[in-house]
């Protein structure tokens, strides 16, 4: 008794297991014309996790004599219940011979045992022929050429006279472009030293020549003054190459410091008195006053100043209008030029409409 209760289940077991493996083919049309297509759906339902081996057809290859598979789909996997998977792939055939065809099963492998579909017939048609009245049949016509019509013709006609006459401006302008020559007006940027560095810079210098122990004392004075009062001018903005001594003493008493103006003053009336005067110094007369000429610049000097300097074109009006005349010279000559290739393209590519 228990032996026919185990085999019993056995058998129940493997039935169960058995039917949750389903194969399925569907064609969709089982008529077509010869060169048609048709496809045919192959489905698998198998528990999820199960190894499926869908058939696979190389190319132009032959599922029976007289169909053969074009392509096919990769699997189109959908999940149902119970755990089980539908998976899907289709099938391209086609023939070129009138018949009733036979497509037997196709065979799916899902954990290595093979399960096949059912058998599926395909009945590829021909195209109708009227044997029975040859004389409709008519040789393939020639070539005929459109006859000419002007609408036809009008836009891409207008369109070309008008691409001719921006060629012909363009080449006007740009004659005039050439005859009218450029007004090179380059701006400069140079490196400036700043008022205060110039200046001693060029004391350094008289230092270095050794001028204060020199005999020529009115070379001497004639240098640190002509050095002041380029600084003076630099620094504090007025003209004192062109003023005497005491207007520019009288200048800077405004706006500097009395003690420094005194020491400045000292100097000027030195100088004046040497170049003038024939008057002259001791050495270390002309060591203090240039020591204050060095003070001075020291305690007037501004800081941060700017070390380039921007040197803009002297353009005269003719020169500036002759650079407005060049710009829209090239400026005209650009938009000619972009408007003229788009009107060149649109033309070739009605007339190849037209041809």
């Amino acid at each position: 008794m228990k032996r026919i209760i185990f085999i019993i289940s056995l058998i129940a077991c493997v039935l169960n297991a058995s039917a949750q493996v389903y194969v399925e083919s569907k064609i969709d049309s089982i008529e077509i014309l010869i060169g048609e297509q048709t496809s045919v759906a192959l489905s698998v339902t198998a528990k999820k996790g199960a190894k499926v081996k869908m058939p696979v057809y190389e190319p132009s290859q032959y599922i029976t004599p007289g169909v053969e598979v074009l392509a096919h789909s990769d699997a189109d996997t959908s999940q149902l219940d119970n755990g089980l998977l539908k998976i899907t792939k289709r099938y391209t055939l086609t023939s070129f011979d009138e018949n009733l065809y036979y497509l037997p099963p196709m065979t799916v492998n899902v954990d290595g045992k093979n399960y096949k579909s059912k058998s599926l017939a395909l009945k590829v048609l021909t195209v109708p022929v009227d044997t029975l009245h040859p004389e409709k049949f008519y040789p393939p016509k020639g070539v005929q050429s459109n006859p000419f019509l002007w609408s036809d013709w009008e836009q891409a006609f207008w369109l070309s006279v008008v691409f001719v006459l921006i060629c012909v401006l363009t080449y006007y302008l740009w004659t005039r472009l050439k005859e009218n020559k450029p007004v090179i007006a380059k701006v400069r940027i140079i490196k400036k030293l700043p008022p205060h560095q110039k200046a001693l810079k060029e004391i350094e210098h008289i230092k270095e020549n050794k001028m204060s122990v020199s005999e020529d004392q009115k070379t001497y004075y004639t240098l640190l003054t002509d050095v002041l009062r380029k600084y003076i001018k630099a620094r504090f903005g007025f003209n004192a190459m062109e003023m005497t001594s005491s207007e520019i003493i009288s200048r800077l008493q405004q706006e500097e410091d009395r003690k420094m103006i005194d020491e400045l003053n000292e100097l000027f009336m030195t100088a004046d008195l040497v170049k003038f005067a024939k008057y002259s110094t001791l050495i270390n007369e002309n060591d203090a006053n240039l020591v204050n000429a060095i003070e001075f610049i020291n305690t007037t000097k501004l800081e941060n100043q700017p070390t380039v300097e921007r040197v803009e074109p002297n353009l005269t009006e003719a020169d500036k209008q002759n650079i407005r005349s060049r710009s829209v010279l090239k400026g005209s000559i650009i938009v000619l030029l972009i408007a003229g290739a788009a009107l060149f393209v649109f033309v070739m590519y009605q007339v190849y409409l037209l041809l």
